[in-house]
């Protein structure tokens, strides 16, 4: 069964997979990174100095004991943490467009060769002698 599962994960597909889940992780890192740290920013101050992250509605103030310690948490409606996410999957959405667009440009460049015309078949071949020889 060890044998079986080594001959499993050493196929290319699977160890393919593992690199592009791998290096989907670290992308979303660098687009969420992006997103919060470059385009929200500006984004907010442009909007009157809002920041994005503590946009939110609250449902449900949170409870205070006496002793002041928080006996039931705050309920929030964190709609700019969403605003945030959708911002990071249209970024995310767009890159990935763009390398499927480069790769089907690619195969299109390849299938765009012109193949090489079928070979006559026999009867073909024998007609063709037939005109020749007619033709003399």
């Amino acid at each position: 069964m060890l044998k079986e599962f080594k001959a499993f994960i050493m196929r290319g597909n699977v160890l393919e997979l593992a690199v592009a889940v791998i290096v989907a992780g670290a992308f979303g890192t660098v687009v969420a990174s992006f997103t919060n740290d470059i385009i929200l920013p500006p984004l907010g101050l442009l909007l009157g100095g809002v920041d994005f992250s503590q946009l939110a509605v609250n449902l449900q103030a949170a409870e205070v004991g006496a002793d002041g310690a928080v006996v039931k948490e705050a309920v929030d409606l964190r709609y700019g943490m969403f605003i945030q996410t959708i911002i990071n999957f249209l970024i995310i959405a767009f890159a990935i467009f763009m390398v499927m667009k480069a790769y089907n440009n690619m195969q299109k460049k390849e299938e765009a060769a012109p193949a090489a015309p079928p070979a006559p078949s026999a009867q073909e071949q024998l007609l063709a002698e037939i005109r020749d020889l007619l033709k003399k």
